[in-house]
Formats: structure tokens, sequence, C-alpha cells
């Protein structure tokens, strides 16, 4: 009669505690005489997880008020460094940014994004830096994004269009919303060549299931910290993870089938056309590029450009909605600019950083004057704030990021004054936020728009 299958489970758990005991006997024994960063010893097996809640960015950040800007810490049997202050980044971005270039194997990356075949998550090599290469190259160059500077426009003009409406009826828009589905639709337009309706993606939607896909990715999961627990899929992600690659497989196939089949000659050439042109060229003979390269390569291009520039446009609105001194002073700039008739593993806590009071004077205020006459480069080549990384991994579509980001704020800013609803005072707006990858708000933005400029 054959074992349950709870009997085979137990076993290669107790097992793998057995090799872990092991290991850990071998590793103290070998690195008795090294030193380490300060930080909390943690448990056998499990390390620090239990330090970290539901915003791991800010229990990191209090450890390190503790501990230190350079800060050692066991997550499940991974040894992990966690950089909280300019002077540590520079360190490991800059000075040794060589040692840390990599990116470890994980499990969203194994079931998501086709076993690392994408540039976000590649292992740092030869076939990683041509990767980039061609996305620099053919999506994410001054002279490509200049390329689609009308078509952000007239997405831009529908989203103005909508919000006008809203202000002549004197109804709340929800900008958290019409914020995603603009940059999803941008997005769209620019990789993929036209926008996609949520029902020829999935009956959840598109921006839904990108969503979920983007949570996945964050979500703390013991496979990847504690390595001989992935097979049991004990938090039954790994599971959710395989549904969500199913759907975007299926999405992504269908967008590549078109592109085979669509012979107009006259047709701009969008990236996945590119992508495309190099299956089986000499160009690309050394490191070969499939269909699942493609693949994860447009997903890339999905998460890098979609949430991240949404999520920056949404907090910016946020704070100048709180801030109504602040809101009118910009607006009051635009108006004279543009004028009233025109429209190892190593996590650095970027979050930590910009909150360092050896660096920012009341760091948690909203005070944007405080750049003015200010040379702190936020492009990377200066460390106090990194909202786009550094070194050989520093974001590369930086430019198409800041691009979107200030004309979507600069237009909602120039061309509407904002109310927040049910007569709610800007000092009762919840900030609260929801930790992710680009650590959104928690609820959505509501504001009642009224123009400001004619059409």
């Amino acid at each position: 009669m054959p074992m349950p299958i709870v009997f085979w489970t137990w076993t290669l758990f107790a097992l793998s505690m057995i090799a872990y005991l092991l290991r850990e006997w071998t590793r103290k024994s070998r690195n008795k005489h090294k030193k380490l960063p300060p930080g909390p010893r943690g448990f056998p097996l499990f390390g620090s997880l239990h330090m970290l809640g539901e915003f791991p960015h800010q229990d990191l950040h209090r450890l390190a008020q503790k501990y230190g800007p350079i800060m050692h810490l066991r997550l499940g049997l991974v040894p992990t460094i966690v950089v909280s202050s300019p002077q540590a980044a520079e360190l490991f971005l800059k000075e040794h940014d060589l040692v840390f270039a990599s990116r470890p194997p994980l499990e969203f990356a194994k079931h998501i994004i086709y076993d690392q075949k994408g540039f976000i998550l590649a292992p740092y090599g030869s076939y990683w830096r041509n990767l980039r290469k061609m996305c620099t190259l053919e999506l994410l160059s001054n002279v490509k994004i200049d390329s689609f500077k009308f078509m952000r426009k007239e997405e831009l003009g529908l989203l103005l269009h909508f919000i006008r409406e809203a202000a002549n009826s004197c109804v709340a828009v929800d900008l958290s919303a019409t914020v995603s589905s603009l940059s999803a639709d941008i997005t769209c337009r620019m990789v993929f060549g036209k926008k996609y309706t949520d029902k020829e993606f999935d009956e959840r939607g598109f921006k839904d299931v990108i969503q979920e896909g983007m949570q996945l990715a964050v979500a703390p999961n013991l496979g990847d910290f504690i390595p001989c627990l992935a097979p049991l899929d004990l938090q039954g992600l790994t599971r959710k993870m395989k549904a969500v690659r199913k759907i975007f497989d299926a999405f992504l196939e269908k967008i590549i089938d078109e592109h085979v089949q669509t012979k107009d000659e006259n047709k701009t050439k969008d990236f996945v056309d590119v992508m495309l042109s190099f299956i089986g060229s000499d160009e690309t003979n050394q490191y070969r590029i499939e269909r699942e390269n493609i693949k994860a390569l447009m997903l890339d291009m999905l998460a890098a450009s979609m949430d991240t520039s949404a999520t920056a446009i949404e907090w910016t609105l946020s704070e100048l909605m709180k801030h109504p001194r602040v809101m009118k002073k910009l607006q009051k700039e635009l108006e004279n600019v543009v004028g009233l008739e025109r429209m190892s593993r190593v996590m650095i806590n970027a979050w930590a950083i910009g909150r360092d009071p050896s660096v920012w004077s009341d760091a948690e205020k909203f005070f944007p004057e405080r750049f003015v006459g200010n040379d702190i480069d936020l492009r990377g080549r200066d460390f106090q704030l990194i909202p786009f990384g550094s070194g050989r991994r520093g974001c590369p579509g930086m430019q198409l990021g800041l691009t979107v980001v200030r004309l979507v704020v600069a237009q909602l800013v120039h061309c509407f004054d904002w109310e927040l609803p049910d007569n709610m005072l800007p000092t009762e707006l919840d900030m609260t936020e929801e930790f992710g990858l680009t650590v959104p708000r928690a609820k959505h933005l509501l504001a009642i728009p009224t123009c400001r400029l004619q059409e």
C-alpha cells in the first residue's frame, strides 16, 4: 500500500531540517571569525522573518535606527544586508556595484517571468547587458520617447476630456483608477502597438490581473527564504502564480501571433515587432532570442512602466491636495511658464534613505521647496534621493518615467482646481499606504475637479 502524501511531506521536512542544522553548524564553524554588520539574531530556520509585518520597508527602517545604516539579518536561510543611508547606498550602488549587480533566483521569476528571462530579474552577465541595450535602444532612448510624443498627447487629451465632463457635472473622479488606466494605455501603445480592452485580456480585467501579479512579486514567499519549503507551497503562492502566468501567457501569445500575422509594411514598428525581428538573426546568435524571451521582456515593460509612473503621479497629487499652499504655488509656476491659454542579496531601502534626518530636515513633511537651489540629482548620481536606483542596475526607463509623471501632474494641476469630496478638509485626507512594488495608496484618491482653463 503506497504511503500517504502527508507522510512524504513530513519526511521531506524532517530531512530538510537535518540538512539545515548541518549547514548552519558548518557555516558557523567556517565563519566563526568573520565580522558581519550588526543586526538582530533571529530564530533558527526562520531568522528574522517574524520582525517583518505588513509594511516591511518601515519595519526595516525601525531596525536600522537601532542597528545602523548597514545592517545584517537572516531572512529564513538567506543572509541579507539592508542599506538605509545615502553614504551606505553609494558603497553598494557605485563603488562596489559590480559585486552586487546580479539578481537571485526567486519563485516569482521562476513561475511568472519565464525563469528570469527578462532583463529586470536576469542574472548579471552578457545576456542581461544585451537585453538592456536592446530595450534602451528600441523603446527607452530619448529618440524613441520623443517619437511617442503625439501618442502621449492623444491619451492625455482623452483623460482631460473625461475630467472636464466630471468637472461640468461636479462629480468626484477616481484619480487612482483613471491615472492607472492612462498609464496602462500609454504602455500598451508603446510596447504592443495598440490598447487592449479588459475583455480582450481576461474576464477579471487587465489592470486587476496586472495588480495581482505585482502583489505576488513582493509577497514574502517562504520558498525564497527557505528553499527546501518551496515545493510544499505552504502559503499557496505558487498556485496563484501559476494561475496568473497562464493568463499572462495566453495574452502575450495572442499579441505575438497578431504581430506575426500582420504584414503591413507601412505600419510603424512597435517594440514587439522589433523583438520578433531578432529571432534567429545573426545579431542575437550569441544569446538567442525566442518567444519566451520576448514574452518575458513584454512583462518587464508592463511591470516597469505601468504601476511605477501611476503610483508616483497618484502620491504627488495626494500630497498636493493635502497641502493647498504647495498646490497653489505649483499652479502659479505653471501659469507663469505656460500661461492660462494653453495645457548579494542586498536591499537598498530608498524609503528609509528619503527620511534620513542627517540629510533631510523635517523629512516626513511635504515641502518640495527644499529642492529649490539644491543640486541633488535624482538620476542616480547622488544617493540622498534614488527613485530610479543607480549603478549598473539603475532603471533604464528613467527618462520615460520622468516624462510621463511631469506631463500628467502638470496638466492635471494646471487645467483643474481640485476639491476633496464630502467637504473633507485637506488635513483629513487619508494618506495610508499599501505595501507593494511601488508602495501605492491603500485607498483610491477621489477628488472633484473644477476647470481652470477653457477648452
